[in-house]
């Protein structure tokens, strides 16, 4: 049986302080203490910008249905068209209200609105983008939270702890992209195959991607990426000899809304 976010916690806690010496509690809620804590394990993937390349030209349909599965079952989010019990089956209203999403399709007018060249390759508005959180550089998400429950790693990954959310939503309302979600009702009724290893989610927070943080402790890729087979990339933008700098350096690529200064940091090669 998996355990849920406040005993993870818990544990977590008392594994830091009996290793950390009885650090002061204050400390030990800083945000990015876990997070450092992990990058220090030697396998640990680090990065000086951690970014991710998107090549619409090998992402089908059902690459990017495989992507979206391999996140949301590793990471618990539930899945509303399919309870537990049946009995909690939910309307198409309550599913559009509801419904918990890290990565996910949608149109080139939707994902880039305003953004229609002239003489734009008619193709391109027809493909259905691959969306997560961008991890910007300048996150208002990040400036708006009254309790830094999200915040920014070093290497540019934009973190979200979810024991420190109040459930305001401002950074929902901050984040121009639509990558947050909220948690109007308990989520658990709602994972069927849950994953021991990533702890679920109480009604009330706010979660959204993470690019796999607890993954790249473990030195390993992120799930999306695993499961992409080649359509995606991740990797370190600040290293000139990466593969993401190589891509972005021999094709010509598009960010989401790069006008409002966030500075995002996933590109679509088109």
């Amino acid at each position: 049986m998996g355990i849920d976010r406040r005993d993870f916690i818990k544990i977590a806690g008392l594994s830091t302080l009996l290793g950390l010496g009885g650090k002061s509690a204050l400390e030990l809620l800083r945000p990015g203490q876990v997070e450092a804590a992990m990058e220090a394990e030697p396998q640990a993937l680090k990065a000086n910008r951690w970014c991710m390349v998107v090549d619409m030209r090998k992402l089908d349909e059902q690459t990017a249905k495989k992507c979206r599965e391999a996140c949301h079952k590793i990471h618990n989010v539930p899945d509303f068209r399919n309870p537990v019990d049946p009995k909690l089956q939910v309307s198409d209203e309550e599913f559009v209200r509801w419904q918990v999403k890290w990565i996910w399709t949608d149109s080139y007018d939707h994902a880039f609105p305003g953004e229609t060249a002239p003489h734009m390759e008619e193709m391109i508005e027809h493909l259905q983008f691959l969306l997560l959180c961008n991890h910007c550089d300048n996150p208002p998400c990040v400036r708006v939270c009254p309790t830094k429950a999200t915040f920014r790693r070093e290497d540019g990954i934009v973190m979200m702890d979810m024991h420190r959310c109040i459930g305001c939503r401002f950074c929902m309302a901050g984040c121009p992209f639509g990558a947050r979600s909220f948690n109007w009702r308990d989520p658990r009724p709602f994972i069927k195959e849950e994953n021991p290893q990533y702890p679920t989610r109480e009604i009330g927070v706010v979660e959204k991607c993470t690019f796999c943080a607890e993954r790249l402790a473990k030195g390993q890729m992120p799930a999306c990426v695993e499961a992409s087979q080649g359509a995606l990339s991740f990797g370190d933008l600040g290293d000139a000899k990466s593969q993401v700098r190589e891509l972005l350096r021999t094709n010509f690529a598009i960010r989401r809304k790069p006008y409002l200064g966030t500075n995002p940091q996933v590109y679509y090669i088109v």
